[in-house]
């Protein structure tokens, strides 16, 4: 009956948890990291921060359960680059986050340059500041990071994985690499080409590995002992949608976190991409002979809802708690003709507009803080409307049901009014850490603590699930206001 821990290295904080066997949580600690913003538009970490923040919620939640785990699982940011001196294993520079936009001009060039067709065709992503491969670029261009013969990139789990070993492994898996822009999500492998176009060279990426596995086995500074194995790793939306149990094409699953991602299972064949959708691997696992096989993804990438919920508290002071926004929200009836289009970082899916920024339209002397509150969480169901739309057209697959998970979905009314929007049941989990579950499931079926995919689809038990209730037209007339607006500040951008 031994548990796993999960790490589950966030944007803004992380959380270790231990898992029972039956999926439960028996303890659990978080800690928040330091947000940078040197200039607008950038987003910068410390990963000695991320590293010590690691070490102090394993101590605690270790504190708590006397038994040594039976293995790690690990689930992260995904797309911030981490570069750091093998020798010393010291970060060199902050780290670039995947919400930074800094390298938005690269990306206009090399899409101008007739660059987009190959990196569509090879990684399934897009030009977009979002991912790693234009960060790195401007780290050896602008960030005067020389790639010397002992510098080593990772996103945040391969750093992890580094530290965790003291040292002895460099590897990330599957998920985590194919968010990279030089990772070839047919052939399953870094790609010289891709490489040579962003300026990355090859010694210093890491190992990829399928993502439930053993990677390597703890050193003695990790607060579980030594010789723990670390055997399963995800990033964070890949992880949600193994957590929530979504083994079947079709199956669908939105985490309302910092940003929202939609990820539906596509199956074992690598579709070709689709304009305003990015492809994206699920996760890769043994099977009965050994031999990893690959599930893939559609995506659709939103990058604020529970930033908006942030913006309320820090910025306008309209909140003293993120809490307060669903009863706040909920305490008027409609948010009274007020449409936000939260674009704080740009747009994501299916737009990817990166020059874009947020707008509030149809304010009245009678607009009030509730109002606001509504329309932050009304933007959040229009925009997963808009992404469940697109992948329904692309896959083939008609959504009949979204399993939703994330801060932001303990909101009934948030979760009503995607059910309206989508027409569709939309259901949350009674284990609603999903991110964490799901590495901590990766990491278990290696070490036996899990069987099969079959014993977490037993664990997967019904929270709350909502039926569409609102009138379709209304729905329709709602998102089609909601749509305009989008248009509106597209256009402003552009003018």
């Amino acid at each position: 009956m031994s548990h796993v821990i999960a790490i589950d290295a966030g944007t803004s904080s992380v959380r270790s948890i231990a898992f029972a066997p039956d999926g439960t949580v028996l303890a659990s600690a978080q800690r928040e990291f330091t947000q940078h913003y040197p200039r607008p538009g950038w987003v910068e970490h410390d990963a000695e921060e991320i590293w010590q923040t690691t070490l102090a919620t394993l101590a605690e939640v270790c504190g708590r359960i006397e038994a040594p785990p039976a293995a790690i699982g690990i689930t992260d940011q995904r797309e911030t680059v981490v570069l750091w001196d093998r020798r010393t294993g010291e970060p060199v520079g902050r780290a670039i986050v995947w919400q930074d936009r800094r390298t938005a001009e690269q990306c206009d060039a090399l899409r101008d340059a007739g660059h987009l067709d190959l990196v569509r065709r090879t990684t399934g992503l897009v030009l977009d500041p979002y991912f790693s491969g234009t960060k790195l670029w401007w780290s050896f261009t602008e960030g005067g990071i020389e790639a010397g013969p002992d510098l080593a990139f990772g996103t945040v789990d391969s750093w992890l994985v580094y530290k965790l070993t003291g040292g002895e492994v460099h590897a990330t898996d599957v998920t985590n690499a194919s968010r990279t822009l030089l990772y070839d999500i047919g052939t399953l492998s870094w790609s010289d080409e891709l490489c040579e176009l962003f300026g990355v060279p090859r010694h210093i990426l890491p190992e990829v590995r399928p993502s439930s596995g053993r990677f390597g086995t703890t050193c003695a500074e990790v607060p579980t002992g030594a010789g723990i194995p670390i055997s399963g790793i995800a990033g964070d939306q890949q992880a949600a949608l193994f957590g929530q149990a979504c083994f079947e094409p079709g199956m669908t699953k939105n985490t309302y976190g910092t940003g929202s991602f939609v990820l539906m299972n596509v199956g074992t064949t690598c579709p070709q991409p689709v304009d305003g959708l990015l492809t994206t691997v699920a996760w890769s696992l043994p099977d009965a002979s050994g031999s990893p096989v690959t599930t893939y993804a559609y995506e659709g990438a939103i990058f604020v809802t529970g930033a908006a919920i942030q913006w309320l508290r820090d910025e306008l002071g309209l909140i003293d708690d993120a809490a307060e926004t669903g009863p706040l929200a909920a305490s008027v009836p409609d948010s009274g003709g007020l449409v936000l289009v939260p674009a704080f970082a740009g747009l994501g899916s299916p737009w990817w507009d990166p020059y874009v920024r947020g707008a509030l339209f149809g304010v009245s002397r009678g607009t009030g803080k509730a109002h606001v509150a509504r329309a932050v969480v009304e933007a959040m169901a229009h925009q997963t409307r808009e992404v469940v739309d697109a992948m329904s057209e692309a896959s083939g697959h008609t959504v009949r049901a979204l399993r939703a998970d994330g801060g932001a979905s303990v909101m009934d009314l948030l979760l009503q009014l995607q059910a309206d929007q989508l027409g569709v049941s939309v259901s949350r989990p009674t284990v609603q850490e999903t991110t964490a579950l799901g590495a901590a499931y990766l990491a278990g079926l290696a070490e036996g603590v899990w069987t099969s995919t079959d014993d977490i689809v037993a664990n997967w038990h019904l929270d709350v699930a909502c039926e569409p209730t609102a009138d379709r037209a209304l729905a329709d007339a709602r998102h089609a206001q909601w749509r305009r607006a989008v248009e509106r500040v597209r256009a402003f951008a552009a003018a």
